[in-house]
């Protein structure tokens, strides 16, 4: 949670668009934090507060004025993703006749090519940090190339974070990298779990921040008291 909240870190005014228990929970902690100006949704029409109190109305135009307009940071799950940051949720296996079928494409292009984006993996596993994804939906830093400048002219993947460690592209040719591992965990755990190499600095990963004790109450206190964190990550 703290990782995911520490996503947000310097945005200034943009709004949030967290996927999931745990991102909408880091989200609400970097607002009551480090990051007043971040805004809020209810994921239908309004800008709320931490506590989801109405703060505005956000009709679904002016919410596509800000996701094309690059003042959206979302960050969504994968099922699957690639060393350069290609997210896939549409299905499993050859994309005309699929082994699985899962979430579809939805919103993960426009995202992607307009708006910064980081992505939240509660299972760090070979099945899902994969050599190739089998389609296409979130754009990554490969294919953004490949389409040319205009898909490159927004394009911001900027972090993962899985329940093993944080990653980033910050690599030259923008493969993905180990940034910081959570408490307990060693490279050769994410190694193992990932189905590429990854880049890690010759130098070590240093560990992921650990929360304050006054983001620990509010985590327990405020945000989560009912422990609703724990359906995806048991700690």
């Amino acid at each position: 949670m703290i990782a995911c909240a520490d996503a947000w870190r310097g945005d200034g005014e943009v709004l949030a668009s967290p996927m999931g228990v745990v991102p909408s929970i880091g989200a609400r902690l970097a607002r009551l934090t480090f990051a007043p100006d971040l805004l809020l949704t209810d994921g239908e029409a309004l800008i709320v507060g931490p506590d989801g109190t109405t703060e505005g109305w956000l009709p679904y135009r002016q919410h596509l004025t800000m996701v094309t307009g690059g003042r959206r940071h979302v960050m969504m799950g994968a099922s699957q993703l690639d060393r350069f940051g290609n997210q896939n949720i549409s299905c499993i296996g050859d994309w005309h006749r699929p082994d699985r079928q899962l979430l579809g494409v939805r919103g993960a292009p426009v995202n992607t090519l307009n708006n910064p984006v980081s992505y939240w993996v509660p299972k760090h596993s070979p099945r899902v940090f994969v050599e190739r994804v089998d389609m296409i939906c979130g754009v990554g830093y490969d294919s953004a190339a490949a389409a040319g400048s205009s898909a490159r002219r927004h394009h911001r993947v900027r972090r993962v974070v899985t329940d093993l460690a944080v990653l980033d592209f910050a690599t030259p040719d923008h493969s993905m990298r180990l940034v910081s591992l959570h408490p307990g965990v060693t490279v050769e755990r994410v190694r193992e779990a990932t189905g590429f190499a990854l880049a890690v600095a010759d130098d070590g990963v240093p560990p992921t921040r650990e929360p304050t004790p006054a983001e620990l109450r509010l985590i327990r206190e405020v945000i989560d008291p009912a422990g609703t964190r724990d359906r995806e990550v048991r700690v």
